[in-house]
């Protein structure tokens, strides 16, 4: 158990402020130095000729994720220089100050609590005088009772027919969290029900959504933690609208619409039963939120226990991330070769290429995860920061990639660190596929690594003025993380594996990882600008070019309805 009282809580908004400056600090000048005099010059053919058993060194095997990390740009020096960085830091003392419950989301002065979520039962963790663990499977409980009905047809709709689609309405890590979960985990999906996500508030995206489900076996679940998200809302509304228009009953939205939120108040009126809403605290931010009631059309899906499994995975990184020391730390070791090639190679991006059909979409869930996390340009305590802060994140399919991007991974100017994602066991049995399919995974990290020199080139008979355009540099670093196989647990694993690698970027760069004031100036405006394109009557005050677009859409739009009308 673990006890913070309500009055330690109450910290100096910035007392996680680092005091002084980062690049100020001796391991930073002394990992300057070293780039300079050294790591910009490292060739990793000469690395592994000098060390032959530098594949086996460079490897840390923990929660069931084997990381080499031996095709980067680095040597034993390099790493200590740079796990002395995140010492100097205060890494661990952020990391004790997060598990404890403490307000580290400074600018909101909350805490952030993810890591609450996936406690097991019978554990505590008290903040403000209160058990959030108790909190967290109080909620879970209910989310499995309702799964349980619905999965096994006890949930009936208005007509009385049982549930046979499910349509989750979120945005944001709202609808990115539980539909990678549910490509991921399609596995273990349960098969009669259809699971579908609805984000974009182009009208295009329900009629897709809706056009073949039948509204009598339909499940809607609304993810808003305060109910007034401007697209779910939206999203829902209309949803509500079709749906009563096929059933012809407004009774018919308590049976057929639940909602995971705060905001009792506004659901209930929306006519959602408040039997049937879920909440989740302010203390889970969106995109780390796929644990929570945020979860529960993943658990619908493939069932409590397996989703239990998945928070037993989340849960056993954690106590990894934790108590691990920070050279075999994977997490650390991850968040630490980000902040050496984003501040000193300056890379502006990483790839994240999963050899897994299933983990098709968790490259857009991360770019979500790190760069909403640390797309900042001010320390926590408000100064502005003179280094790179978050890399761009990006990726595919890996499979998908190779006949896509990887032309500019080998032969383009960019430095892009990739990380590939690989498992020894296949779910399905299909032969030699999975061979090929990992053999594909280790050949893309040994090219992108060594390369191929003009000699070898010429030495295949190449013309001479086709040698340039078939030589390959090499030198470019990637990890490697293969993991037995794809079940909820090393899902689990792995989403949390990427939290905390964004959290110890976060704390090298001495930003705040939890908050997002970034959204929210693009929101306040598309408010105002929505009423604007309504109501024709409304003055502009933009800039000239937005409001000649407005004009320019209102033109057109009114003639439209003229036409429309006149047709009519």
């Amino acid at each position: 158990m673990t006890t913070l009282p309500a009055s330690d809580i109450q910290l100096p908004l910035f007392l996680y402020a680092q005091r002084e400056p980062l690049t100020e600090k001796s391991a930073w000048a002394a990992l300057d130095e070293h780039y300079r005099d050294r790591a910009r010059h490292f060739q990793l053919e000469r690395l592994f000729a000098a060390d032959a058993k530098r594949g086996e060194s460079m490897v840390v095997e923990d929660v069931g994720i084997y990381l080499d990390y031996s095709k980067n740009l680095v040597t034993a020096e390099t790493m200590a220089l740079l796990m002395q960085l995140a010492r100097q830091c205060g890494l661990q003392d952020r990391i004790d100050a997060m598990f404890r419950g403490e307000r580290i989301n400074s600018t909101e002065g909350r805490p952030a609590l993810h890591t609450a979520l996936r406690k097991p039962p019978g554990s505590r963790l008290i903040v403000d005088g209160e058990d959030v663990v108790a909190q967290v499977q109080e909620v879970l409980g209910r989310m499995e009772d309702f799964a349980g009905r619905v999965r096994s047809g006890q949930w009936l709709g208005h007509t009385g027919r049982p549930i046979r689609h499910v349509v989750n309405i979120g945005i944001g890590g709202s609808d990115l969290g539980p539909m990678m979960a549910h490509e991921a985990l399609r596995y273990y999906g349960k098969r009669d029900i259809g699971m579908h996500f609805l984000s974009d508030v182009d009208g295009a995206a329900l009629l897709e959504t809706v056009r073949a489900l039948p509204a009598e076996q339909t499940l809607f679940i609304v993810c808003s933690k305060t109910f007034t998200t401007l697209e779910t809302i939206a999203n829902a509304r209309a949803a509500r609208d079709w749906l009563v228009a096929q059933l012809g009953d407004e009774r018919a939205v308590s049976r057929h619409f639940v909602g995971v939120t705060t905001n009792t108040g506004q659901a209930a009126q929306f006519g959602i039963d408040p039997e049937n809403m879920f909440g989740f605290w302010d203390w889970v931010g969106g995109r780390y939120s796929m644990a929570s009631a945020i979860g529960l059309s993943t658990m619908i899906a493939i069932g409590p226990e397996n989703f239990r499994q998945m928070l037993r995975g989340f849960h056993a990184m954690d106590e990894h991330f934790r108590s691990a020391p920070p050279e075999r730390n994977l997490p650390v070791i991850l968040g630490m070769l980000t902040v050496w090639y984003t501040n000193f190679f300056h890379a502006a991006s990483q790839a994240v290429l999963p050899y897994s059909q299933y983990l098709k979409r968790l490259p857009a869930y991360l770019q979500q995860l790190t760069m909403e996390s640390n797309g900042k340009h001010v320390t926590v305590n408000g100064e502005t920061v003179d280094y790179p802060t978050s890399p761009i994140y990006w990726g595919d399919n890996g499979i998908n990639g190779q006949h896509s991007f990887y032309q500019m991974l080998h032969q383009g100017t960019q430095l892009v660190p990739c990380d590939f994602i690989g498992f020894w066991k296949p779910l399905e049995q299909g032969g030699e596929r999975h061979e090929l399919l990992m053999a594909n995974m280790f050949a893309q990290a040994e090219a992108l690594a060594f390369g191929k020199s003009a000699a070898q080139v010429r030495g295949e008979g190449t013309p001479e003025e086709l040698v340039p355009h078939r030589v390959f540099d090499g030198n470019r670093p990637s990890n490697s993380m293969l993991v037995e196989q794809l079940t909820p647990y090393s899902l689990g694993t792995l989403v949390a594996l990427y939290e905390h690698s964004v959290f110890t970027q976060g704390v090298i760069w001495n930003i705040d990882s939890f908050d997002q004031w970034g959204v929210e100036l693009g929101k306040a405006l598309a408010k105002r600008t929505a009423s604007q394109l309504l109501d024709h009557r409304q003055p502009l005050h933009h800039d000239s070019s937005t409001n000649a677009l407005i004009r320019r859409f209102r033109n057109c739009s009114r003639d439209d309805n003229l036409q429309q009308a006149r047709a009519a």
